[in-house]
């Protein structure tokens, strides 16, 4: 299992130390985030800084874009870090689309379908020379002139990773994208009955297997070095899965496990703006689900037993605040358990 990072900060004359650092820890990747700035520049400042490490985008909004804008940035990406990127793609709800971004929403796992097969169309027309003549329901892109071609990128094309949580997403990840960013508010019990089964019809149709294709999540962890720090994790957890439990579009974790009426009373409660309320209707059985809690020794191992034979790198998922001292404890374990 491969172990990624994400780093937050927002000052880019930070953000090399940041990646440097990282990579000096022994993480496998790099994870920027699009929130309140834009996921891609973070990335050009993490390359130059560093050798080894992936840089990824976790995710990018893909439904802000379009296919072309967003294939030219990933093959100029793939080229500045020498091959070291993956481009992770999200399409966010409704809401933000229409509202935030003024884009058209519709049929989300069709369209974001049609968003992948369409760049790998631009990519084949800049790699393999052929004639661009992509013409979806959706999308349209048939003409490329040689003064907007970038010729064959050296590394090749960079890796495509969709974040999923419903089936119909999933598959369509399974399809045609390399890998899936699994979403933090996930149990081993959905991946293994519903995301598993939903990759697998995906990777039918696509004549691909199962090590053709990456999983990878940011996992819940719940760790501190002394008894306040580990309360705090605990609160800070609970608050943020009670957060993504409100969300409608989620309902089917909890729906799985029985706690279905659980989403209702929390949308309920961030309604009214209740949001530590909503934090104690998760009791430590949620908790426990959802997260993996110990000591900073014992993550590693207790992570590896949860999810080592079906998810191929990790992230950790900690909605609170800690110190990189914690985590360096922890990529170590990681590094000694793969000796």
């Amino acid at each position: 299992m491969r172990v990624d990072g994400t780093v937050m900060t927002t000052r880019p004359e930070e953000m090399p130390a940041a990646a440097r650092e990282l990579e000096e820890l022994g993480y496998d990747g790099l994870f920027t985030a699009e929130t309140s700035h834009d996921p891609f520049l973070p990335i050009t400042l993490a390359a130059l800084e560093t050798e080894r490490i992936e840089l990824a985008t976790g995710i990018a909004v893909a439904f802000a874009r379009n296919p072309m804008s967003t294939a030219v940035i990933g093959n100029d990406l793939q080229l500045y870090t020498n091959g070291r990127f993956v481009l992770g793609l999200g399409s966010q709800i409704k809401a933000h689309i229409e509202k935030r971004f003024s884009m058209p929403w519709s049929e989300p796992a069709k369209r974001m379908r049609e968003f992948i097969l369409a760049m790998r169309a631009i990519w084949a027309c800049w790699s393999d020379r052929e004639k661009l003549d992509f013409r979806g329901e959706f999308y349209r892109h048939t003409l490329m002139t040689p003064f907007f071609d970038p010729g064959p990128n050296p590394y090749g094309v960079p890796k495509v990773f969709l974040a999923a949580v419903g089936e119909r997403m999933t598959e369509v990840a399974g399809e045609v994208a390399d890998g899936i960013l699994l979403h933090g508010f996930t149990t081993e019990r959905y991946v293994r009955e519903v995301t598993l089964p939903a990759l697998e019809r995906g990777w039918a149709r696509a004549g691909k297997k199962r090590g053709d294709f990456e999983l990878s999540g940011p996992m819940f962890v719940v760790t501190g070095t002394n008894e306040k720090e580990y309360e705090a994790a605990r609160r800070g957890t609970k608050q943020q899965i009670a957060f993504y439990g409100s969300t409608p579009a989620y309902r089917a974790v909890l729906e799985l496990h029985g706690w279905g009426d659980l989403q209702g009373d929390l949308n309920r409660l961030s309604k009214q703006g209740e949001w530590e309320q909503m934090g104690e209707l998760v009791d430590d059985e949620i908790l426990g689900t959802f997260a993996v809690t110990g000591e900073p020794e014992e993550i590693p191992t207790r992570m590896l037993e949860r999810y080592g034979d079906v998810v191929d790198r990790i992230s950790f998922y900690a909605p609170y605040k800690s110190d990189p001292e914690r985590w360096a404890r922890v990529v170590e374990g990681f590094k000694t358990a793969r000796q």
